[in-house]
Formats: C-alpha cells, structure tokens, sequence
C-alpha cells in the first residue's frame, strides 16, 4: 500500500539541536539516549530522532545502524492503548535499538497521518463493524496517508545512508529505497498480540504487514 512519492527530492534537512535525554525502559532500568531535531523537513513537522546505544554518543559508532521509524500514537503510546501494538512495539524497539545501537525516528503522523480527531472517528467507525482501513477509506483518506521523505531527510542529516531496518511494514522499506537508502536487513518486531487487537492485527496482516498470526 505505497503512497504518492513526493515528485521532486527536496533540498537536505539539517541537525537542529542534539541533546542528552536518557530513557526509561518497561522493566524501570535507563538507558542512555540523544534526542535529535531538525530543520528543513519536508513537512514542516516536529519529527525527532532518538539516538540509543553506540549511537547515543557524540560521533556514533561503527557498523550498521538498527532504525525504527515510528509513527506516534497517543492513545498506544501514551495512554495505552490495547486496541493496537504501538505501545509495545516502541517499547520493544527502544529496548533493541539500545543493544545493537542505532535511531529510533519518532513521526508525528497519528493515525496514518489522518490525524488524532480522525482517528478517534476512524475508531467508532470501527465500533460498528469496519476494520482499519475500511474506515480511513469511509472518512475519505487513503488506507495508508503515510509518507516517509521527512525520515529520509532525517537520517541523511544523521549521516546514514546504510541501514537494519526493524519493521514489519514493507512499504517503509519501499519508500526509503526509493529515496536511495541502502537497507541491509529487513528485521522484523515480535507479534504483540492481545485479547483485543486481533481483528487490528488481522487487518496489518492482510494489508501487506508480515505478522505470523495464529489462523491466517
């Protein structure tokens, strides 16, 4: 489900600040982390980069960065949310980006960029029997608003042109190989899978995400 590739490349983004941000793990332990931001991103939004492990240091480290672009999700996230994997899946990449070194790109593109309000509509719409897609379609958005060229700008800006991408989505993987971005592994996110997420879940896996669901 690729979206519409921007028509012309735009011109490189640039480090904007790059500070020391420690984070807190699931299990209560720290690890130490770099919180990166920008200017000059394509769509003018306040996307940041998390460096963890080697790249949290002035300079990084050697070898082939472990990036997860992360699209935010409030109501997962922040609050919780079991209606979807987000909360978890940004845990368990903070915890593996920290071990192996490398970014984790955190885009403000709630709701497959349809927005917070949209997608709490996008949810009621779903209350009633449409699944994720179905009801993105049913308020006049594309399945997928997503477009990755602000990520591209980032990491460029970061300096990377080699990448592990973790990541089940392979449209992510499409997009920044389209950009140029060189992927050297596709490594995939463990299936966090709960009592009520599994027809959200389903929907992913049917829509090109690789989730080794129990029955499908």
């Amino acid at each position: 489900m690729s979206v519409e590739r921007l028509p012309d490349r735009p011109a490189p983004a640039v480090v904007r600040r790059d500070v020391q941000l420690p984070l807190r793990l699931a299990d209560g332990s720290s690890v130490p982390a770099r919180m990166v931001t920008f200017h000059g991103l394509v769509d003018g939004r306040e996307h940041v980069a998390i460096g963890l492990g080697d790249r949290a240091q002035p300079g990084g480290g050697d070898g082939v960065p472990l990036v997860r672009l992360h699209s935010e999700c409030l109501t997962g996230d922040v609050l919780g949310s079991a209606r979807c994997d987000c909360g978890p899946q940004l845990q368990e990449a903070v915890a593996r980006i920290s071990a192996s070194g490398g970014y984790l790109l955190y885009l403000r593109q709630e709701g497959r960029d349809i927005g917070l309000y949209n997608k709490i509509d996008a949810y009621a719409l779903q209350d009633e029997g449409l699944d994720t897609y179905e009801a993105n379609l049913a308020l006049g958005f594309a399945e997928d608003e997503r477009d990755y060229t602000a990520a591209v700008q980032m990491l460029e800006a970061l300096g990377v042109d080699r990448l592990d991408l973790l990541s089940n989505n392979p449209d992510k993987a499409a997009q920044l190989e389209d950009a140029g971005l060189r992927i050297e592994r596709r490594v995939h996110t463990g299936l966090h899978l709960s009592e009520v997420n599994h027809g959200y879940l389903t929907t992913k896996a049917r829509g090109g995400h690789v989730l080794h669901l129990p029955g499908l």
